[in-house]
């Protein structure tokens, strides 16, 4: 990408740094903005009906993070976004987003690629989940995500497994 370019997008983004346990969105909150995790992680999550932790998902160093529907649609979040570690993070509005995307193609090919191996990991998760046992799962998290559960405590991991963290702590020692 050709430096004029490439300072222009960054010239969109501002550094923030998240303390450990930081919620960046609440919930019914509109999001505002994307990040991309420089260090740290981010988690989406939510809660069940039961008041236990869903994690939908984890964004990891080098890896973007939103609430996409609300940041798509200006619609309420039904997720929080925390920084479950001290966090490096680069932030960009939702207007500056959408400016990059419609005035640079170079952006909007990012853009395009982010919603594409988001799709595709989503599918991942669903299709390689219908049927796997607890095992499988964990295994299917290590290989999609090496450090997986080095970087995650084992509830966290477990609620995204969609396990309990006494399964997960059985399991692990099989690995």
């Amino acid at each position: 990408m050709p430096e004029p370019i490439l300072d222009l997008i960054c010239s969109h983004f501002k550094l923030v740094k998240a303390k450990r346990n930081e919620i960046l969105l609440e919930y019914d909150e509109v999001c505002k903005g994307y990040y991309f995790v420089n260090e740290g992680c981010l988690r989406l999550f939510t809660y069940s009906n039961e008041g236990n932790p869903i994690t939908r998902y984890f964004g990891f160093k080098g890896g973007f993070c939103t609430a996409l529907p609300s940041f798509i649609q200006q619609t309420d979040a039904h997720e929080y976004l925390q920084a479950i570690e001290k966090s490096e993070l680069l932030y960009i509005s939702r207007t500056s987003f959408f400016e990059l995307v419609d005035t640079v193609p170079q952006f909007a090919a990012i853009y395009r690629e982010i919603l594409e191996l988001g799709f595709i990991n989503a599918q991942k998760r669903i299709y390689g989940f219908q049927g796997f046992d607890a095992l499988q799962k964990a295994r299917w998290a290590v290989e999609f995500q090496p450090d997986f559960f080095l970087r995650l405590s084992n509830k966290m991991a477990a609620s995204y497994l969609g396990i309990s963290p006494s399964t997960l702590s059985r399991i692990k020692s099989r690995m």
